[in-house]
Parts: C-alpha cells; structure tokens; sequence
C-alpha cells in the first residue's frame, strides 16, 4: 500500500484541516478555554467519526446513499444544532456575564458532546468514508484490514488538525482579551456557524 499511502496521506489531510464546524468549535473553545480544553474536547468529534467508519465498514452506510427520508433527517438535524449553536455563540460573553468576576469552569463533557454532535449532524462526514477511504483500498488484499488502517490514520491526522486549530485558537484568545474584541470574536465565529447551517440546510444528496 505504499503508493496508496503516499496518496492518502496529504489528500486526507487537507480535509481534515479544511475549516468546518467541528474545526470552527475547537477554534473557539480554545480561545474561550485554552489549548487543553479544546484539544481535550475534540475527542467527542472522534468518536463520532469511530462510529461512522463502523458504519461505512458493515456497508450500513449505503443506506444513506440510497435513502433522500435518511439524508434529508440528518441533514435537519445537524443544520438545526448548528444554528442553535450560532445563536448560543452569538449571545455568549454578554456585558454582565464578561464582569463576573468569578467565571465558571467550563464544562468538558459539554463541550465534546458538542463536537460529537456537530460530527454526527453532518451526513456529509460519513460520505467521505464511503466514497473518500474506498478509493485507496486495494483489490486483492484483505479488506478489513486495510480499511481499518486507513480509518485509524484518518483519526490521527484528524487529531493533530483539532491540535493546530485549537492552537491557533489560543493564540487568537491572547489577543481578544478585551471584553469588544471578543465580543466581535464570538460573533464572527456564530456568523460562520450559522453560515455552515445554512449551507447544510441547503445541500442536496450526491447522485
């Protein structure tokens, strides 16, 4: 598979650091609650994306190619959650909330659950295991194993892009230590979620 790696490799890396959602939050969390925090977090992203290559790999995943009713589910779902989430960003760090001098600590697991969410909301996430991975699968040798290597690199390089976003997220968040400056920084990132919503909403099922 040596080609094939070579092959793989940069591919499956420039769309693990394309700026999505799930890169969008760890963005944001990591300028809100520090590296730690946010690659910390990330994990939720990753067991979503553990349970869709176990999907893709029982073939299960078929089912949302050839079902509009699955698609178009998911796909008001995942649109909805990331609106709410824009509009929760958008309204976070208000005036009174930004002069409490004792912050609350932010919660871990509510913050994975929201980068599990936001992966398990997007169908296209799974379409890129069923028709992404496949392609670097060679006929002949043992399936399984190939596609579980393949899987596994695809979460480690997806690991170290949540690493980098969520250090340039902290290295944002020494620069938005004005309460304006992140105010506008919480907006900005609300307008691109609810951007991706939006585009979510309005995507259609690949032929």
């Amino acid at each position: 598979m040596s080609i094939a790696w070579t092959l793989f490799v940069p591919a499956c890396f420039a769309l693990n650091l394309a700026p999505g959602p799930n890169n969008l939050l760890s963005l944001n969390n990591a300028a809100r609650h520090g590296f730690a925090i946010a690659t910390l977090a990330g994990g939720g992203r990753l067991l979503a994306f553990v349970g869709m290559l176990a999907l893709a790999a029982s073939g299960l995943a078929l089912v949302l190619h050839t079902s509009a009713w699955s698609f178009l589910a998911i796909k008001l779902l995942g649109a909805g959650y990331l609106l709410w989430l824009a509009l929760q960003l958008w309204r976070a760090d208000a005036p009174s909330l930004l002069t409490d001098p004792r912050p609350s600590r932010p919660s871990l697991w509510r913050l994975s659950r929201q980068e599990f969410l936001v992966a398990a909301g997007n169908p296209k996430a799974i379409l890129i295991f069923t028709a992404f991975l496949p392609q670097f699968v060679e006929p002949g040798q043992p399936l399984a194993a190939q596609f579980a290597q393949l899987g596994a690199a695809f979460l480690l390089l997806e690991w170290l892009a949540i690493a980098l976003y969520s250090y340039a997220g902290l290295r944002l968040g020494r620069l938005l230590a004005g309460q304006r400056a992140r105010r506008l920084f919480n907006r900005g990132c609300a307008a691109l979620l609810g951007s991706a919503g939006l585009g979510l909403l309005l995507s259609r099922r690949p032929a």
